[in-house]
């Protein structure tokens, strides 16, 4: 049986682990509490970079040695930043757990920000930044969010503009470091083979900078709306890609589960509404489905697809049709079940990672201040009744509260201005 425990050290540090008897293996992840939404026009960016640069050499180590003394022993060490944290994270077996923490506790503590490094860097996320533009399918997302956040920190790409790239320096990191990288920022999540006092002794041991305490710890919670709008972007691609959504509820309402069954009925599967309408009966997209993508306060809903450009205009038209009938009659008992069944299966599934659980943990604790339980989190999603679905249907999908976003091809562009 798996156990939950949680220390507040008295640096402010927040450690949570999950010990799973019954696997010889780790995952390990320090998370802090700030991504691009702690970021400026000016410094956008900056947290991904960052994440990029702690690799790249410490006091202790050269980055090919950070490498090396994890994959030599068979283990995994990567990092991934969100547009509301910075996650450092490594998994192997279980004796090299310590090793695992000396190794990322010195990457958060140490880093060089060498600007002989820097400036090697920027060239690679240049680089990724130029491959998400050649990529429809991830650009859209990012365009999607930018207006439907716009004029606060949310619109912002979490990779950034060429412009700040090419201009980050050692002092700006250092900064940006010293003012978010903070003990009541940081959460040490660990799930896996371990026992909570080890991890206690692990951050006594290697966690020896003073990372100081923050100014404010909480985040300015926004309100959002939106108003009809449709958005065109000329690409030189073959397909059309397109988003129809908005916003609705974030983390900090119960009513979120709402949408993401609301969600999952919509377009989530290959036995969704929108798989069978779009693309089994009238074989238009090859890609189509719903998502909900979530921060404290807000989330982003919507429809993605692409298709052909003589198929876009039917294809709108299928997915607006979809939001008609789930305003205009309540889904039945057998179809809410099946998304619900479908929400706790992919749930559940999930579990048999300990990344996936340490993810879990981890979010729970930087978003609820508690690590949710599972049964709660199945009660929750219990609960939902039909009359809420088509209740939240009618406020979704209303037309002035909906936005459009499409990525075509100049030629598509010249032919439909024609």
């Amino acid at each position: 049986m798996t156990q939950h425990k949680k220390t507040t050290l008295p640096n402010g540090i927040r450690v949570i682990t999950e010990t799973i008897p019954y696997v010889k293996s780790f995952s390990l992840g320090f998370w802090f509490d700030t991504g691009s939404r702690s970021e400026s026009l000016e410094n956008n960016g900056i947290s991904h970079f960052i994440e990029h640069m702690v690799f790249k050499g410490t006091t202790k180590r050269s980055a090919k040695k950070i490498a090396t003394e994890i994959e030599s022993c068979g283990g995994y060490l990567n990092a991934f930043t969100s547009k509301e944290h910075i996650c450092f994270y490594g998994r192997g077996l279980i004796e090299h757990l310590e090793k695992t923490f000396d190794v990322i506790s010195d990457m958060i503590q140490n880093p060089l920000f060498k600007n002989s490094d820097i400036k090697k860097e920027s060239k690679v996320v240049i680089d990724e930044l130029y491959d998400i533009e050649d990529n429809p399918e991830e650009l859209i997302f990012d365009k999607f969010e930018e207006v439907i956040y716009s004029n606060t920190p949310l619109a912002l790409p979490i990779i950034g503009s060429e412009t700040n790239i090419k201009n980050f320096n050692q002092r700006a990191l250092q900064a940006f470091v010293k003012n978010n990288f903070r003990f009541d920022n940081l959460v040490i999540a660990a799930s896996g083979a371990i026992e909570h006092q080890e991890i206690l002794k692990m951050a006594d041991k290697f966690i020896l900078k003073n990372l100081g305490n923050s100014v404010s710890k909480k985040k300015k919670l926004c309100k959002f709306s939106n108003l009809g709008y449709t958005k065109t972007i000329e690409k030189d691609i073959q397909q059309v890609h397109t988003i129809i959504g908005g916003t609705t509820y974030g983390y900090n309402s119960a009513e979120r589960v709402i949408a993401a069954l609301l969600m999952q009925i919509l377009g989530e599967g290959s036995s969704s509404r929108l798989f069978q309408s779009v693309r089994e009966r009238n074989g238009i997209a090859y890609q189509i489905n719903s998502f909900l993508n979530s921060f404290i306060d807000v989330s982003s809903f919507g429809v993605y697809l692409s298709t052909n450009e003589k198929m876009i205009d039917k294809a709108v038209s299928l997915v607006k049709k979809e939001f008609i009938k789930l305003k205009s009659k309540k889904v039945s008992t057998q179809e809410l079940n099946k998304a619900k069944e479908s929400l706790k299966g992919n749930l559940l599934l999930s579990l048999e990672s300990t990344t996936n659980r340490m993810i879990r943990m981890a979010q729970s604790e930087l978003y609820f201040n508690r690590i949710k339980s599972v049964e709660e989190i199945i009660e929750n999603i219990n609960k939902v009744t039909a009359n809420q679905i088509i209740e939240l249907a009618n406020v979704l999908f209303s037309d002035n509260n909906l936005v459009q976003i499409i990525i075509k091809s100049n030629n598509a562009i010249l032919k439909s201005a024609a």
